[in-house]
């Protein structure tokens, strides 16, 4: 967890990365709660046997969206903006997701800062965020975050 007390502070670090959050485990239970809740019941996720005879990552992976849905956890724990009231996901630029997420995989995100700007009552920041994948070069998610802090 890296903390800033000032938005002076975290300018001075655009270009940068600033941090990195710590590991999530992302378990069946994780995967079949998230197909609940958005219908999302594709067997590649939610059926285990079949993932491991017909799927080429032989067995059930994350939904991508489940992975992206993960970026504000992952943001809480790498970075604390102590001087901001309130903050807002404002939106993705881009986003991709390069290699799958076998269930039982431990995910943990890296933040580069792109850009800070200002407007009326706060600021907007837009981060590189690249999800990895404990003991794999490739990673499974990068996406570019915009957040508005007041």
């Amino acid at each position: 967890m890296r903390e800033f007390s000032s938005l002076e502070e975290l300018k001075a670090l655009i270009g940068q990365e600033v941090s990195q959050s710590g590991w999530v485990e992302i378990s069946q239970e994780r995967v079949n709660t998230f197909a609940d809740a958005t219908g999302d019941h594709q067997w590649i996720h939610v059926d285990v046997e079949r993932a491991r005879r017909e799927s080429p990552f032989g067995g059930p992976i994350a939904h991508g969206f489940l992975t992206l849905s993960l970026l504000p956890m992952l943001v809480a724990d790498a970075i604390k903006l102590s001087y901001v009231k309130m903050g807002v996901n404002y939106g993705l630029n881009k986003v991709r997701f390069p290699s799958p997420v076998p269930v039982g995989s431990r995910l943990r995100a890296r933040m580069k800062l792109l850009n800070i700007e200002d407007f009326k009552d706060g600021a907007q920041m837009t981060w590189e965020v690249t999800i990895e994948r404990e003991g794999h070069d490739k990673p499974v998610c990068v996406a570019e975050s915009i957040s508005r802090c007041y």
